[in-house]
């Protein structure tokens, strides 16, 4: 049963990941030019002063075309490991999630784990494009980004727990939701208190930065969005043809 999952969720995130990528090509590329055109204009100044057997000695990097047409490669490949997962998931939870179908309970899955994943980090350590941050903190910074992954999956399981408890020993759901929504909202709260701060972007533009990073979120948004819906509309329909049979 996890065999067919699997497939599921492979055909599900390809889907989602290409759509991602559309999505990340029309929003996100034209801003990331932008914000390379400001990094390599910032440069200018230092590369004008260096020695030209050091400069031609460094690798060359590959151009923006082809990072465009690689976007779709890359955003496809991540999609399909990510749907990869979540079937797995989805096979592990189905029995555990109290909705009544399917295609429910992968809209829910797919709604915590974009939450766990990405909205959550996303609210401590947003996106910046390539100008923002300083080089020699890239390891700290991608350090706490990851903590707060692993943290913020732990509290929307932990809230999951949670909600189910409750429902078990009969408490009713305003009651849940109310007790649920404020533990959860506490525990986020002091994590984006305790953990270390996002880098400054300085002087970059605000406009810019802005826009970048809703991109980047909208991105994932429709990554998560895609594969919940698609997945739960594969197994329904998966569904229909066993009951037929």
């Amino acid at each position: 049963m996890i065999t067919a999952y699997l497939r599921r969720g492979l055909a599900a995130g390809l889907l989602a990941g290409l759509l991602a990528g559309v999505f990340a090509f029309a929003f996100g590329e034209p801003q990331l030019d932008q914000a390379i055109a400001l990094e390599e204009h910032s440069d200018s100044a230092h590369t004008r002063g260096a020695d030209p057997h050091h400069a031609g000695g460094a690798m060359e990097e590959l151009g923006r075309s082809t990072q465009k047409v690689g976007l779709f490669f890359a955003t496809g490949l991540s999609g399909c490991f990510v749907g990869g997962i979540f079937g797995m998931a989805f096979a592990f939870f189905r029995g555990r999630l109290s909705a009544k179908s399917d295609w429910s309970r992968s809209l829910s899955l797919a709604a915590a784990l974009f939450t766990g994943l990405a909205l959550l980090p996303f609210l401590k350590y947003p996106s910046n494009p390539p100008g923002v941050g300083a080089p020699s903190t890239i390891g700290s910074r991608t350090s706490s980004y990851f903590a707060m992954v692993v943290l913020s999956l732990l509290v929307v399981l932990a809230a999951w727990g949670a909600a189910k408890l409750l429902r078990e020993r009969g408490v009713s759901l305003p009651v849940r939701q109310a007790v649920v929504g404020v533990g959860f909202a506490a525990i986020v709260g002091l994590l984006l208190a305790v953990l270390p701060p996002a880098p400054d972007p300085g002087e970059f533009p605000a406009g810019l930065l802005w826009n970048y990073r809703m991109a980047s979120l909208g991105t994932l948004f429709i990554l998560w969005a895609v594969l919940g819906a698609s997945f739960g509309a594969l197994c329904e329909r998966a569904n229909r043809k066993g009951a037929a049979g």
